[in-house]
């Protein structure tokens, strides 16, 4: 806090959380702002940019999102174009499809 007071960026207490990564011991942490003691919620799980972030660093639930996401989109594809050929499903599937499930592949699995 003395930090951001100096540089003049407050940070809003609320929306502050604490997350635990490596370990799980309970430990609570507080926020002082303008004289009123704040204490930080502890989460497990955080969505950042689009990417979920877990205590634990698997990708399993940026996995199932980025799936379920394309699947959704899929059927929306396949509900609204009755005639496709390869050449156009492979058009939509690159455009429409493909995107969802590489977005920030580079973040939540980088040596795939």
């Amino acid at each position: 806090m003395n930090w951001s007071d100096e540089w003049l960026l407050r940070f809003n207490c609320d929306k502050c959380k604490v997350m635990h990564i490596g370990h799980a011991l309970k430990t609570e942490y507080f926020m002082v702002s303008e004289g009123k003691r704040t204490k930080l919620e502890e989460i497990s799980e955080a969505k950042d940019l689009g990417i979920t972030i877990t205590s634990d660093l698997t990708s399993r639930l940026q996995c199932s999102g980025a799936a379920a996401k394309a699947m959704s989109t899929l059927g929306i594809i396949m509900r609204h174009f009755q005639h496709l050929d390869r050449q156009d499903f492979l058009l939509l599937y690159k455009t429409y499809v493909r995107p969802q499930l590489e977005y920030c592949i580079q973040a939540w699995s980088p040596y795939w």
